[in-house]
């Protein structure tokens, strides 16, 4: 899911503790890369005190043999030709670096690591060196460590005051302070591409994305070769979710640097979500035969493989991940989340092994939550849900969700979106008809919608989308406190531009013809009134199921973002309700412009329900649509497993296993649960 309310600059491993006065080179001592020249901005550091000169004779023919293999491509040759120098000697910074590039080429990422850190900590002012150290550690997932390293090699490639005043501002998150400075920097010199740049990260760390986008698309304007710009660009557009927009730029920075895999793997993330699947597997197949054992590369592997239906190579990706990486949780919770797969008793003590050894909260809960499901199929309920309980109270101690400030706005929305405000805006807004919205509660049956739908001829699947979202982002940063009601205020041409906004955003998602294609985000149901306004003409399909059905699956899942009410039974029984009374509201000021799909009625008559499903959006029925699970296309949910064989009833009382432990998230429903399927 898409959507997270979580700050985007933590998530983005830009951010440092306001306590934290920074790293210094000793910090690396304990315990993807660049081998590029900084801009000419930089330029006034030295460089580094390691060169070529600097070797004793009897090492420098060796290195210099390394040096070539490298750049030959032949990385695992020089990372051995390398191990074998004694690197107690006078010129250790220097072999350590040409060890710790080759290492991290050959995908031996810790061994990279520490010859980076033993190269930063022999000479702090080696550019290269900090610079990838901070690629390397980011192979191995250590964010934070990596963006300490990134700002390292900022500072110590100026010597200029007003520079460094705001390098070790932001290293330290003054962010104020390095504002200031670099305001009249680029007051001074508006050209300045490495002030340019340390703007751009600032504006990530604030959440202005677009406004980071902006500078950081200057500077690589004003210095095409300056990587780290442009880097920090692709996983901008990429985080604000542009990645359409982001592939250019990944695929520029793969081109340049094909020994760094972190570059391949952001254009392979960036290609997944705009659908291109073949390509980013084979990216992923090249990136393994460079560094067969990393982890989290054959577990990115296991996902798209997972997306397009080979389960079968799904699961060997991610069990070779497992073998490369016996604590990382997140591969165990990959198998569970194919919901098919049965872990046998030795994954069961793999996991609870695991479970005892790490220490990280992200491989923590999701140990858990696939501990929860391991034994949910084994018919242990009581330790299934005392794992999923201690998965998702990890994930929600992460979260800031507010469910009365959701209330709220659902209130105000209702309050605005009326007969009458719709009848003043008759005629407005965009008038095509391409889109389908699915909306609802996450894990109430919209896969099965969509892949029903996806299997008529005239109708293009896609993805759970992410634009309605980011517009309403924008609307909200426009309008601050006064959003939805500033709504009423926008002109016609507005509203249509709007529309028109999201149609041009969706594009790169639309491979055929065809004349519709589906939105799938649920959360798009507390937007509807605004998706009614500016594509008066789009179908909306509100996909619902048993409350407690639905509520106790989306509690017993774990969701990579977007869900942040759905880790306490409390918060998703509220939202639950939030969600029920808002499209009552709907139902009345617009009646009929929203089609219900009650899940136990399609399972009861799947048929009859597809007929009325498909009459609503206008098309002919389709004999295809009723053997939806034939219909070879990419699902990219947690259900993609399930919507590929027939409809079946065994989850329809499922819930009840669980009864036992649910008063919290009845006393949350209240009445919406006693009126289902009609509301209250």
């Amino acid at each position: 899911m898409k959507g997270d309310g979580a700050p985007i600059a933590k998530a983005a491993g830009l951010c440092f503790p306001p306590s934290d006065p920074g790293p210094g080179p000793a910090d690396f001592s304990r315990g993807g890369c660049h081998d590029q020249q900084m801009p000419a901005a930089f330029a006034a550091a030295p460089m580094t005190r390691t060169g070529a000169a600097a070797f004793p004779p009897d090492v420098a023919a060796t290195v210099e043999r390394a040096r070539k293999l490298r750049r030959e491509g032949r990385w695992a040759e020089s990372a051995a030709l390398l191990e074998t120098l004694d690197r107690s000697r006078d010129a250790v910074g220097a072999i350590a670096f040409e060890l710790g590039l080759s290492a991290a080429a050959a995908g031996r990422s810790i061994l990279a690591v520490t010859a980076l850190r033993e190269a930063v900590v022999r000479d702090p002012h080696h550019v290269q060196a900090w610079t990838s150290l901070a690629d390397a550690l980011r192979m191995t997932g250590a964010e934070r460590e990596a963006s300490h390293a990134a700002m390292m090699a900022v500072q110590v490639a100026t010597s200029d005051p007003q520079l460094m005043r705001a390098a070790v501002a932001l290293n330290r998150d003054d962010l104020p302070q390095a504002e200031a400075a670099l305001r009249e920097r680029l007051r001074l010199r508006p050209t300045d591409v490495a002030a340019i740049r340390m703007m751009g990260e600032l504006a990530v760390r604030l959440g202005r994305l677009d406004d980071a986008a902006r500078l950081l698309d200057r500077a690589v304007e004003l210095a095409p070769d300056f990587d780290a710009a442009r880097d920090l660009l692709a996983r901008t557009l990429a985080r604000a979710q542009r990645h359409g927009e982001a592939i250019p730029h990944a695929r520029v920075l793969a081109e340049r640097l094909p020994e760094q895999p972190a570059h391949r793997m952001l254009l392979a993330a960036a290609l997944v979500q705009t659908g291109e699947h073949g390509e980013a597997l084979t990216i992923y197949e090249r990136l393994l035969e460079q560094i067969p054992d990393h982890a989290h590369t054959r577990m990115g592997y296991g996902h798209v493989l997972k997306t397009v239906g080979r389960q079968d190579d799904a699961v060997r990706a991610y069990r070779t991940a497992i073998a490369a990486q016996p604590t990382l949780g997140e591969v165990y919770w990959s198998l569970a989340n194919l919901k098919t797969w049965r872990f046998a008793e030795a994954d069961l003590a793999a996991m609870r092994a695991a479970l005892d050894r790490v220490i990280d909260d992200e491989d923590r809960l999701h140990l858990h939550f696939a501990l929860g499901k391991a034994l949910e199929d084994a018919g242990d309920d009581e330790g299934s849900f005392a794992h999923y309980l201690e998965g998702n109270r990890i994930r929600r101690g992460q979260l800031d969700h507010d469910a009365e400030a959701v209330s709220r706005q659902c209130r105000r929305a209702d309050a605005l979106f009326t007969a009458g405000f719709f009848a003043a805006h008759e005629g407005q807004g965009c008038m095509a008809a391409d889109p389908i919205f699915i909306v609802g509660m996450p894990r109430a049956g919209s896969t099965l919608v969509e892949q029903i739908l996806a299997s008529h001829s005239l109708i293009e699947g896609t993805m759970e989308l992410p634009d309605m979202l980011s517009i309403v982002g924008k609307l909200k940063a426009r309008m601050g406190e006064t959003y939805p009601e500033a709504i009423a205020g926008l002109p016609g041409a507005e509203l249509r531009a709007l529309g028109e906004l999201y149609l041009e955003r969706t594009r790169v998602q639309r491979k055929t013809g065809k004349p519709f294609f589906i939105d799938k985000m649920p959360n798009n149901w507390r937007h509807a009134g605004l998706i009614r306004l500016i594509l008066p003409n789009a179908r909306i399909i509100d996909a619902r199921r048993h409350p407690l059905a639905c509520c106790l699956s989306g509690f017993r899942q774990h969701f990579a973002s977007g869900q942040g009410f759905s880790y306490d039974l409390g918060d998703i029984g509220h939202y639950y309700r939030d969600y029920v009374l808002a499209m009552q509201a709907l139902d009345r000021e617009a009646p009929g412009h929203v089609h219900r799909v009650i899940y136990e009625r399609m399972v009861a008559d799947t048929r009859g329900e597809v007929e009325r499903l498909l009459a609503h959006v206008g098309v002919p029925f389709e004999e295809g649509c009723l053997s939806f699970w034939k219909t070879p296309r990419a699902v990219r949910t947690a259900s993609s497993e399930q919507v590929r064989q027939p409809i079946y009833t065994s989850g329809l009382d499922h819930w009840r296993r669980f009864e036992q432990h649910l008063p919290p998230l009845i006393a949350a429903l209240g009445d919406v649960l006693d009126a289902y399927p009609d509301a209250p």
